[in-house]
């Protein structure tokens, strides 16, 4: 089956490059586990094709929050061109830490403050997160630290073919676009998004994650991007995806087909 982890990749693959800047990934995330619950969730599935629920990507977050949510299933409104957020089923949210891990608690804070606005629009709402985790001790930060210096045609004809290609001459020519993070870096990293809040299926009442997803990477943009099946921080990235799309299934059917 393909996953979400294959639509993320080839997301990356497709840019040259993982830009933390865009949304491209976090979109490529989304539509994968959407499309993997239609396919492995009976009542999610019956419920989206006979358009009961939608899917919205970037939906401007409820209580006039100045953000959107990365991806929105609900009931349609009256006019079916927006959601109901009152009506509100399953939001997923994704975030990466991978360029720099000292961005973590910034990107903590975000998915803590979420959980709230969410809880108060709609307690029985399922909320995921999703964390990319980067392993790479050495990360080539080509949105912020490269491209930018270069004329626009010098880096699409020189640079960009050779980005997540393995040539390791990048590293040598642009040392000042390297970002350092140090080996402890990942687990501290895991050990701070674990440390949200989370909740079985049958407590609505609890401000929290209906399930967190973390998703080790090797990601450094000069060589090829890949899930890091084998890794330091004690995480199956496969089993952690089956757990999560069952733990949604498991709440929806809670919560909407009992």
């Amino acid at each position: 089956m393909n996953t979400a982890y294959q639509d993320l990749i080839a997301t990356i693959e497709k840019r040259g490059f993982h830009n933390h800047r865009l949304e491209d990934h976090s979109a490529a995330m989304s539509r994968g586990i959407l499309r993997d619950l239609c396919t492995m969730c009976e009542p999610f599935s019956t419920d989206f094709a006979q358009g009961r629920i939608r899917e919205w990507l970037d939906f401007p977050a409820p209580a006039g929050r100045a953000r959107k949510l990365d991806l929105v299933v609900a009931e349609p409104d009256y006019d079916r061109a927006a959601p109901d957020l009152k009506c509100l089923r399953l939001c997923v949210e994704n975030k990466s830490v991978v360029t720099a891990h000292r961005n973590r608690t910034n990107r903590y804070d975000d998915l803590s403050d979420l959980v709230g606005v969410i809880h108060t629009n709609r307690p029985d709402a399922i909320l995921v997160a999703t964390v990319l985790v980067g392993m790479s001790h050495d990360v080539l930060n080509v949105p912020d630290r490269v491209k930018p210096f270069l004329d626009a045609e010098d880096f699409k004809e020189r640079v960009l073919p050779r980005l997540s290609t393995g040539d390791a001459s990048l590293w040598d020519e642009f040392p000042h676009a390297v970002s350092h993070n140090r080996a402890a870096d990942p687990q501290k990293t895991v050990e701070k998004f674990r440390a949200l809040p989370t909740r079985p299926p049958a407590r609505t009442d609890m401000v929290a994650y209906d399930y967190v997803l973390l998703v080790p990477v090797d990601i450094d943009n000069v060589n090829p991007p890949r899930i890091a099946m084998d890794n330091d921080v004690g995480i199956d990235p496969v089993a952690e995806y089956q757990a999560l799309l069952e733990q949604i299934c498991r709440a929806y059917k809670a919560r909407w087909h009992v």
